[in-house]
């Protein structure tokens, strides 16, 4: 792996120019059009370097190789900061699409050198000179309007409370100002990365951690509660993108409600863009498949190829996502068999050795072996769907578990310590708020982290999804068997619940309007799978959301 990519990286350097300019699309013909305002607004020269950036980090502290991150230095200390920024002998600065922020952010981490962190200030203020209106076009390209609403920049972000827009630039934008506001602790950063996050997880995001209600050409969000699930855009891209936000706003707060977000988006959201063998991605994400949307999403390629980069890189990343330390103590994000290998803050060296059968079980084993008996915290992350949660340290009951909430765990820990946890796996019907139209007397089955899916073929009638009902009454939780299946999309574990099936008369079922007549009902069993691994065997219709009665009879 070493040699491939230093071979990669001597082929990029190949490409920078004496001036440290390095974008290979903006030569020849188009070096005309380089860093234009026009090509800030729709171009992609900043978004590119910002992965740059962050590409030529991570190889430096994984590999301890400089060779990259010397050119990505070069890019902005020899390129962009004496030619373009705030002063009055430099080019106005616009991130059209946001990216660079977080690689700017990452490079002042990295160097020390506070220009970098200034010039990330700088794009997420705006650049007056390059004025975008926050409603109408000030540049069009088609149908589509580029403005300050549709990009998420240009205006200083501390004024924003909505996210509008294109989804992935404006969560990218969030990230860039999570940063900032990670090494600045400025207080109006802090007020509107907690307003935006409320109005995306409050109005504008799907169960799946999935985001993005409109699809081409505008791929943005909609108004609240506008959440369509056949048309739901959901790029792969914004749900990496969602959870990214929420791992620095875990890192800013220490609050359980960003790591419920981050789980809700990996298992769902996230992994639901790539097959299950790795060789086709889903670029769009909708919660209901049928006859009018074409099944095949998943594609080895696509025109616009982002995403599946973007899904290499997140499950490369995951590691890092599962644990954290602070002053006093460790803590534990997700759940997941792995070995960690660390030091506590105070230079004592610990070893954490996860065991579980998360996330189709709940039980979790924690070893915590300090390299000699030390008092610190270990901070379990009580996830927000387990209503009961058993904690026993050492075999011995453990109170105040709230769902949602760290349970911090203070002792004396040696080598032998055991922390035992017990998510409650009961299946939950979920309902979505009233205003949400397209799911009314509809419901959601999750189970644990995961959110599950009817498939048209794992149905014993043959006809249409829309066919089938859930029964929904007291007790109809604890009616849903769950059922592991080995040979099943890579074992799964398959839910089981009570329905009824009602289908029209052959005669009516084309028609537009028709008469009442009341149907035949049979009872059934819905089967549902994981919603991640829907589309991964043949043509079939999907839903998320389920028509639901209320008696069988």
């Amino acid at each position: 792996m070493r040699k491939t990519v230093e071979q990669v990286t001597q082929d990029v350097i190949g490409a920078q120019e004496p001036s440290g300019y390095l974008n290979t699309y903006f030569v020849e013909g188009r070096t005309a059009d380089r860093m234009l305002p026009t090509t800030q607004i729709t171009g992609l020269e900043l978004y590119n370097g910002g992965h740059l950036l962050m590409a030529a980090i991570a190889w430096y502290r994984a590999a301890g190789n400089r060779n990259l991150l010397d050119a990505a230095l070069r890019y902005v200390n020899n390129f962009l900061l004496p030619n373009y920024g705030p002063a009055l002998n430099r080019q106005p600065l616009l991130s059209g699409h946001p990216g660079a922020e977080m690689g700017l952010v990452e490079l002042y981490r990295t160097t020390g050198d506070k220009r970098h962190l200034k010039l990330a200030a700088y794009l997420l203020e705006g650049d007056g000179r390059i004025p975008l209106e926050r409603g109408g076009s000030v540049f069009a390209r088609g149908d589509l309007a580029f403005n300050s609403s549709h990009l998420f920049c240009g205006i200083p972000f501390t004024s924003r409370t909505k996210l509008t827009g294109h989804v992935v630039r404006a969560l990218y934008a969030c990230c860039g100002a999570a940063d900032y506001y990670l090494e600045t602790g400025d207080p109006a950063y802090g007020k509107s990365l907690e307003t935006l996050w409320h109005d995306l997880v409050d109005h504008k995001m799907y169960i799946t951690g999935g985001v993005g209600s409109r699809g081409l050409p505008e791929e943005a969000f909609g108004k609240s509660y506008e959440l369509p699930n056949l048309t739901a855009y959901s790029e792969s891209c914004a749900a990496v993108a969602n959870l990214m936000w929420n791992w620095r706003l875990l890192c800013a707060t220490g609050e359980a409600r960003f790591a419920d977000v981050m789980e809700r988006c990996l298992y769902n959201g996230v992994n639901s863009g790539a097959s299950l063998d790795g060789k086709l991605y889903n670029y769009c994400n909708p919660l209901a498949l049928d006859g009018s949307v074409p099944w095949s999403l998943r594609k080895p390629w696509y025109f616009t190829y982002c995403c599946p980069t973007n899904l290499v890189r997140t499950l490369a990343s995951i590691p890092g996502y599962l644990y954290s330390t602070t002053k006093n103590g460790i803590y534990v994000h997700l759940y997941d068999n792995s070995e960690l290998k660390w030091r506590l803050e105070n230079g004592v060296d610990i070893k954490l050795v996860q065991t579980t059968d998360y996330p189709w079980g709940g039980n979790v084993e924690l070893k915590v072996m300090p390299a000699h008996p030390t008092e610190f915290t270990v901070y379990v992350r009580i996830p927000g769907w387990s209503r009961t949660t058993k904690v026993q340290i050492n075999g011995i009951a453990v109170s105040d578990a709230q769902p949602g909430q760290y349970l911090p765990i203070v002792r004396r820990w040696s080598d032998r310590d055991r922390i035992d946890l017990r998510f409650d796996m009961t299946p939950r019907l979920t309902a979505a708020n009233p205003k949400v139209e397209e799911d009314t007397r509809r419901v959601a089955i999750e189970r644990g982290p995961l959110v599950y899916c009817m498939e048209q073929i794992d149905q014993a009638e043959s006809g249409a999804l829309d066919g089938f009902s859930l029964v929904v009454n007291e007790g109809t939780e604890k009616r849903i068997d769950t059922i592991f299946e080995s040979q099943v999309l890579g074992g799964i574990v398959m839910l089981r619940a009570p329905g009824l099936y009602s289908a029209a008369p052959a005669e009516l079922s084309q028609m537009l309007y028709a008469p009442l007549i009341a149907s035949s009902k049979r009872q059934v069993t819905l089967s549902l799978i994981p919603y991640y691994a829907f589309g991964n065997r043949q043509a079939s219709a999907m839903q998320v959301w389920i028509p639901c009665v209320s008696t069988v009879a």
